[in-house]
């Protein structure tokens, strides 16, 4: 167990005949004690303090710790947030893809509608042209018809008299 500066007090050396000055021994131990009882106090500091330290350190290190975490959980978020997002993007993909095939598909028989009434009206003009040129064929016959020319050659004054 180690000596308390009451203990170095309270110490009795026993008396040779010749043994050393009382007073000198008296007032060197009087400064081993308040020496003793600095470093006893400065070793409380001194333990006191590394308690604090300890608890800071531990402080810390539960900081440090939960950081860890939050990054850890911050990291794997991140990565889910990626994923999702690349998922998501891909959803969108695939979707603009088959609208673009729908738009194209519906284009393309849109265009094959027209197309057939762009015949269709082809086939209908052939029609009405050939329909017009006889028209207008036996329009130009009943005008070249001989019969004009004999209504030509016809003359009023002789028809009339003959019937008056």
């Amino acid at each position: 167990m180690p000596l308390t500066p009451l203990d170095i007090h309270n110490k009795e050396f026993t008396r040779g005949l010749r043994g050393y000055d009382q007073d000198e021994v008296n007032e060197f131990l009087d400064q081993v004690i308040k020496d003793y009882e600095l470093i006893i106090r400065e070793k409380k500091d001194l333990q006191r303090q590394v308690e604090e330290m300890k608890e800071k350190l531990s402080h810390f290190s539960n900081i440090e710790e939960t950081l860890n975490k939050s990054i850890l959980i911050a990291q794997q978020t991140a990565e889910d947030v990626k994923g999702n997002a690349t998922k998501e993007s891909k959803l969108i993909i695939r979707e603009a893809e088959k609208n673009a095939d729908r738009i194209i598909n519906d284009a393309l028989e849109k265009s094959r509608r027209i197309e057939i009434e762009v015949e269709e009206l082809k086939k209908q003009a052939k029609v009405f042209q050939t329909r017009l040129k006889m028209l207008v064929e036996a329009q130009l016959e009943l005008i070249e018809n001989s019969d004009w020319e004999s209504l030509f050659e016809t003359q009023i004054g002789e028809h009339e008299l003959e019937e008056d």
